[in-house]
């Protein structure tokens, strides 16, 4: 099968608005955590295409404090940039007002410091940039009225110098740019190429009318002319099955060629077409075409990301794909295993067919949750000897089927598989225990979807123990069922 840039992530999963730089011949890139915890997912590569996660960057309650209030909260939109041997990631809790923090690490793998604040900068998507006397300016989509006068209801691009050695703000922001004409200018990315000043956003809102727009300037600090093809990228109002693209972010290669990363989504399902997985990322190649630059999307890309795993929590550590939703992991049980508690220790789904097994001690009550926020979940419990599944959708929550579990080691199974009435898929709901393996429900994966729920994030697959005794997980195992 040949795999595109145009329809495959390279990056597959909730891993939305990524963020790019280069140091030599490596490449690191960051992405959106929202409100789970380890915060902000940092990956390396060597080619753009395959990609390790080296760690999260916010592990620390001092970094990122535990409690964010609602889903599609907490940490939004980080920037990465690399200079004179540090590595600045940039972002912004929107539990503290929108607040610009700026943390800093020698080794991408961490430990990161804890963050430098900019109070009176509240907004979303800041970015760094420095120009040539080695002033740095932070750049962001602003949302304070008075930087929006007229009683303009649009956010605005704003920008102010910073000293990083202070951790102070050297001036009072200040607009630089407006938009296109597009809805929600943000997600700002500032480059120096020959003697221009490149302004990327992203446009449109972050749903089927997103798009990437830029602007140039001979400076830093604007005035900035709009690029006559804008938007430059985008793929709204067509049939293609990546959707909802933008929120990009350049790079130069070490051959001086360029490339661009930036966040998809794949709808399946009738109308309106349902994303699952979350907002992804995908990869462009970028030409530069009378000094704008012009998006293509036709390289073909090796092998599928490699998304199977099998963890049975032996190291003292937990993988860095494990991440809660309540911002506590858990330890390592005396017998072996995870000691779960009331929190949820959760990875995200990375595919659009896929199973997940849990392997789990029957004599404490457990359970298997597929989670997009905490109003729209579908899960199988374990407890007293029988299994049940239960649903919320909303304001609503019932029991959807129940059976018995026998045995003192069961292995609750929920897997993704292809939809029977026109939704994205079905979630199919069952254990294997001493009797064999057995299906309990199965429920319309719709309602376990962005266009369902809202908000910015994808499903991810939870264990929790239920009531006050921890419980036990032995192992976990998830697999890629067929080709996306």
């Amino acid at each position: 099968m040949v795999r595109d840039a145009a329809t495959t992530p390279v990056l597959p999963g909730f891993f939305p608005d990524p963020s790019v730089c280069r140091v030599g011949e490596d490449y690191y890139l960051v992405n959106s955590s929202f409100e789970y915890a380890p915060g902000i997912p940092i990956w390396h590569s060597r080619d753009l295409l395959t990609w390790t996660q080296l760690g999260n960057v916010l592990t620390r309650e001092t970094q990122f404090p535990a409690g964010v209030s609602a889903a599609s909260r907490g940490i939004y939109a980080p920037t990465i940039r690399h200079r004179d041997g540090t590595f600045f990631v940039v972002g912004t809790n929107v539990e503290r007002g929108g607040e610009q923090f700026i943390v800093t690490a020698t080794d991408p793998a961490g430990p990161w410091s804890d963050p430098i604040v900019f109070p009176g900068l509240g907004g979303i998507d800041p970015d760094l940039a420095w120009d040539d006397d080695g002033t740095c300016f932070l750049t962001y989509c602003a949302l304070d009225e008075a930087l929006r006068p007229e009683g303009g209801s649009l956010p605005v691009i704003a920008q102010a110098r910073v000293d990083l050695d202070r951790g102070i703000r050297l001036e009072d922001p200040r607009v630089v740019w407006r938009g296109s004409g597009l809805a929600h200018p943000e997600g700002p990315h500032l480059y120096r190429r020959g003697p221009w000043w490149y302004l990327l956003t992203a446009e449109g809102g972050t749903e089927r009318g997103h798009a990437v727009c830029v602007a140039r300037s001979r400076a830093i600090d604007g005035p900035f002319e709009a690029a006559p093809a804008n938007p430059v990228f985008s793929r709204r109002s067509t049939g293609f099955p990546v959707q909802n693209t933008g929120h990009a972010d350049l790079v130069e290669r070490s051959d001086g060629s360029w490339a661009m990363v930036y966040l998809g989504v794949r709808p399946r399902g009738f109308t309106p077409g349902f994303h699952v997985v979350g907002r992804e990322t995908f990869l462009g190649r970028i030409a530069w075409v009378d000094d704008w630059p012009v998006v293509h999307t036709d390289d073909v890309l090796p092998d599928r990301a490699d998304t199977a795993f099998i963890d049975d929590f032996s190291s003292a550590r937990l993988h860095p794909r494990w991440v809660s939703p309540q911002g506590a992991l858990p330890g390592p049980h005396p017998d072996g295993g995870l000691a779960l508690g009331s929190h949820e220790v959760a990875v995200r789904v990375r595919d659009l067919r896929w199973r997940f097994e849990a392997r789990v001690d029957a004599s404490a009550a457990v359970s298997l949750r597929v989670r997009l926020d905490e109003r729209h979940w579908c899960e199988i419990s374990l407890g007293s000897g029988a299994a049940e599944v239960r649903a919320r959708i909303g304001p609503l929550e019932a029991s959807v089927g129940s059976g018995p579990a026998a045995g003192d080691v069961v292995t609750l199974v929920v897997e993704a598989v292809d939809a029977t009435h026109d939704g994205p898929d079905d979630l199919r709901f069952g254990l294997i225990d001493a009797d064999g393996e057995r299906w309990i429900a199965a429920l319309d994966g719709r309602y376990l979807s962005t266009e369902v729920a809202g908000g910015f994030t994808g499903r991810v697959l939870g264990l929790s123990a239920r009531g006050s005794a921890p419980a036990r997980v032995v192992s976990a195992r998830y697999l890629p069922l067929g080709e996306d």
